[in-house]
């Protein structure tokens, strides 16, 4: 059996200076307040503004959506996660930090 070893994926900046991006995995939703912040300043198609009924499911909603009776709460779900490009702005922006990112890892067989 070979051994391999586990990078994360590093990108290398015009100016010289390596990144790695962080992809969204999850959002704690009983953290989540539905504020939208996040959703404001992903461009990608990442997240989605849903209510959480009394049985705990989620209901897509509409931006102009102002159906409040069917649901208990607002909070922010992720729909396409493979679109996100790992710049971490929802986590940045979140009042209530309830994102979380995690690396790439680039498998390396020798």
């Amino acid at each position: 059996m070979e051994e391999t070893e586990t990078l994360k994926v590093r990108i290398k900046m015009p100016d010289g200076r390596s990144w790695i991006p962080k992809f969204v995995q999850s959002i704690d939703q009983e953290k989540c307040i539905g504020c939208g912040r996040c959703f404001k300043v992903c461009g990608r198609d990442v997240l989605q503004l849903a209510g959480l009924d009394e049985e705990g499911a989620l209901i897509p909603l509409d931006a102009d959506s102002d159906g409040d009776d069917e649901y208990e709460k607002k909070v922010m779900t992720i729909i396409g996660q493979t679109n996100c490009v790992g710049c971490e702005a929802c986590m940045k922006i979140c009042p209530k930090k309830c994102y979380t990112h995690e690396a790439m890892a680039e498998v390396l067989s020798p």
